[in-house]
C-alpha cells in the first residue's frame, strides 16, 4: 500500500532552520522515498510500511538531538505525487 504525508516541523528553538534542514537531509539520504519540501511544509510519498519506519526513526532521532519540537502530520493513502 502506498502513503503519502505531509509533514511540518516547529523546533521549539531560536535557531530553528538548521534543525529541518537536517530532518529533510535525513528524510532524503532514502532513494525508496520520494521527497518535495516547499516554504510550508513536507510531503513524503512511498510504501506505507517503509515510509512509517523511516519516518519513525528519524522523528526519534530529532526529539534526541534537538529536544522540544512539534511536528504537524496528515497521513492520506495513496501516492498524491502521482
Amino acid at each position: 500500500m502506498k502513503l503519502s504525508i505531509e509533514i511540518s516541523k516547529y523546533p521549539l528553538h531560536e535557531e530553528y532552520i538548521p534543525f529541518i534542514k537536517d530532518f529533510i537531509e535525513r528524510l532524503n539520504q532514502h532513494p525508496e522515498l520520494k521527497v518535495q519540501s516547499n516554504g510550508m511544509s513536507t510531503q513524503v510519498f512511498g510504501d506505507y510500511d517503509v515510509v512509517m519506519d523511516l519516518l519513525q526513526k528519524h522523528m526519534k532521532r530529532s526529539f534526541e538531538q534537538y529536544g522540544k519540537i512539534v511536528f504537524v502530520c496528515k497521513f492520506i493513502c495513496g501516492d498524491l505525487s502521482l
